[in-house]
């Protein structure tokens, strides 16, 4: 099937999309788990507690005792923000002050956090990015999100030069160098997947050139705004599954071409995992298939902020969204002993001189590992929203993600891997999936 296909997907296959299937597919994993019948993994369900515990004393520690509901949901725009500079407000002044209303506002971060977000897969150990306006240095996601920054401030995104929008055409004509330059990428500072980041970005403007009835004729990200806004029956309200049926619409002809397809059809974040065999019936394929989408879905989370944040607007169905499956929110439950590799595989995927298991992205035991993070995170989302809500705090998942299992993943990677960072299992990776 090429890229020009029509969006009309068959049943399996829309159901594969949905926000529904990551988590229940997810559920009968975690039931495997539970069963000692995975392949890659040993699952200790007493060390959940410990789990929580430790993320609720990152909570407590970062938000506590008074702050609990300042904390943001999980989104790009924190990652803007880094080093304490609010990059994002500085930039909403500045509109304001040319002139630009709310609307526009939200469509200028709609369009910096959309490439944002498609950028923000892993970056590697050694990345950096230098910020030309004050010298401070900031690598991994926070690098990604500040280079983006200033290559949308400088119209690399975009067929205005120097217009700070993104547009179908940017996209398609963004080059590698162009790219490079932006995010100060040499031999002696490498970034995982440059290529593959590029063409991504350029099959993503082709998509939207063909998505005028939702993005404009320019195929603008930003025109979601006014497209949602439109679909919206009730006053200043999102729909957060709307939201995500639309950019699967956009997204799922974008991704490589050699992601899973069932039918013919591309999925995207979506992998055939042997712990589902057993929900197969009459071989149909459909029935082994993990979804993740998980670029998507936090490109979901971050674009409803703007929506709440600048427009005001509530958003209905949030709730649907499942954690997401990368590998801090990962790494945490294998840190702490939730999750334990197989000591035959550990050994056997360990290379010579090195001290962590590597396997591939679209590997089974990395399927397998994600499918879980998914589900386990929905198990912890249970303990922690319950110790709150015992002191009259209500947490959202997005909540719990930002200030708890992220970063809890971060740190304790910084802990126990002090010279790279790294997660506690590597993932080898083209640059264009987590």
């Amino acid at each position: 099937m090429s890229r020009t296909m029509s969006w009309a997907p068959s049943p399996d296959i829309a159901y594969l999309l949905s926000l529904q299937a990551i988590r229940e597919r997810s559920r009968i994993v975690f039931e495997a788990a539970r069963n000692g019948r995975l392949h890659s993994f040993d699952y200790d369900e007493q060390r959940m507690s410990a789990v929580a515990d430790f993320v609720i004393s990152v909570i407590d520690r970062d938000f506590g005792p008074d702050r609990f509901t300042s904390i943001p949901p999980h989104g790009r725009w924190q990652h803007f923000e880094v080093g304490g500079v609010t990059r994002v407000d500085s930039l909403l002044d500045q509109w304001t002050k040319e002139g630009c209303d709310k609307m526009e506002l939200t469509r200028r971060l709609i369009d910096l956090f959309f490439v944002s977000v498609l950028l923000d897969a892993g970056a590697g150990d050694t990345w950096k990015y230098v910020e030309p306006s004050s010298g401070q240095v900031y690598n991994r996601s926070e690098g990604i999100a500040v280079a983006s920054l200033y290559m949308f401030k400088s119209g690399d995104f975009s067929q205005e030069s120097g217009a700070p929008r993104v547009d179908a055409a940017g996209l398609i004509n963004l080059t590698d160098d162009v790219f490079c330059q932006g995010f100060q990428i040499t031999s002696e500072n490498p970034l995982i997947g440059v290529s593959s980041r590029v063409k991504l970005l350029n099959s993503v403007g082709d998509s939207l050139l063909r998505l005028k009835d939702i993005v404009g004729p320019t195929g603008r990200p930003g025109n979601l705004v006014d497209y949602l806004t439109g679909l919206s029956g009730v006053a200043i309200t999102i729909d957060y599954e709307v939201l995500w049926s639309t950019l699967q619409q956009i997204l799922v002809p974008s991704w490589p071409a050699d992601r899973t397809r069932v039918e013919g059809f591309p999925l995207g974040d979506a992998w055939p995992l042997k712990a589902l065999s057993s929900n197969a019936k009459n071989g149909r394929e459909a029935d082994i298939i993990q979804p993740f989408h998980k670029l998507t879905q936090w490109l979901g989370y971050s674009l409803m902020v703007p929506f709440v944040r600048v427009l005001g607007f509530q958003v209905v169905n949030a709730q649907l969204g499942t954690g997401l499956p990368e590998y801090r929110n990962g790494g945490l439950f294998v840190d702490l002993g939730a999750l334990k590799l197989k000591p035959e595989l550990a050994k056997e995927h360990t290379p010579p001189g090195q001290d962590l298991p590597a396997f591939s992205a679209s590997s089974d035991t990395i399927i397998e590992w994600r499918a879980l993070t998914v589900a386990l995170l929905d198990e912890l989302y249970k303990l922690i929203s319950a110790h709150f809500a015992k002191l009259g705090v209500e947490l959202s998942m997005a909540q719990m993600l930002e200030a708890g299992t992220w970063k809890g993943g971060r740190e304790l990677a910084a802990k126990f891997r002090p010279q790279t960072k790294s997660s506690p299992i590597v993932i080898l990776g083209d640059g264009t999936l987590f």
